[in-house]
């Protein structure tokens, strides 16, 4: 039996694409149940409604100017989930730090990718904190997601080279590249080692 993922984004949704890539795979042991975006204009949602999958906004402007808690959006975001029957929780490219009581309900059915190879460089701008850093070597971490930011256990890693004259950019686009081939195999991972 396929576990039913919901993939959370907020833009153009290049991960997602990647992971429902994957999912056509007949061996593939996940379908994508739904695509939330927190943004109404998010790229990611047209490529998945032309893909035939459910697509979702919980509006984070929306929210905001409504006065919604943290908490209040995030419950909007769980009922969304759990309306369309998802199992397993994919963030890709979502731009929110979501709320404790939210992922403590997904703990262990959650996960991430983050654009620095764990534990360093956590947060925003990882590349150019590795820029700063002088590393000579970067890349990117799929990871289970904790309360603590960007610290939950390792799934799978993939490193990729800082090269002289990288920018943030350059460099990005690199490590994109990387992701793409990580995350699909990633989540195979993860969910062997769901009941």
């Amino acid at each position: 039996m396929k576990k039913r993922v919901g993939i959370l984004i907020s833009g153009r949704g290049s991960n997602m694409r990647a992971l429902v890539e994957a999912t056509r795979q007949p061996d593939y042991p996940a379908e994508i149940a739904l695509v939330l975006s927190s943004r109404v204009e998010a790229e990611g949602l047209e490529f998945a409604r032309q893909a035939g999958i459910s697509t979702a906004v919980v509006d984070q402007a929306l929210a905001k100017k409504d006065g919604l808690s943290r908490d209040a959006y995030d419950d909007r975001l769980h009922q969304a989930l759990t309306h369309a029957r998802v199992d397993f929780v994919c963030l890709a490219g979502f731009m929110r730090i979501l709320s404790d009581a939210f992922v403590t309900k997904w703990q262990g059915r959650m996960i991430n990718i983050h654009p620095s190879l764990l534990p360093a460089f956590r947060g925003l701008h990882p590349q150019k904190q590795a820029l700063d850093a002088g590393v000579p070597v970067s890349g990117c971490t799929v990871h289970f997601v904790v309360p603590e930011l960007d610290a939950g256990p390792i799934v799978a890693q993939a490193e990729v080279p800082v090269l002289s004259g990288d920018t943030v950019d350059s460099l990005s686009a690199r490590i994109l590249e990387a992701e793409h081939r990580t995350y699909p195999d990633a989540l195979r991972k993860a969910l062997a080692q769901v009941p």
